[in-house]
């Protein structure tokens, strides 16, 4: 797990994002849109590298 902490002026840039549903110092919490694309995109990256 990263221990990163996001400062204000990240959190209101990060809140921008369309994909990011909820943001505190400590953690994101994406879309399940954007989950849905970023498995999408691991599964056509793994064929591909078949």
């Amino acid at each position: 797990m990263s221990k990163t902490i996001f400062s204000e002026k990240n959190r209101e840039h990060l809140s921008t994002n369309k994909y990011v549903v909820k943001i505190s110092e400590k953690s994101i919490t994406y879309a399940d849109e954007f989950k849905r694309l970023f498995d999408r995109k691991q599964e056509l990256d793994s064929l591909n590298l078949r």
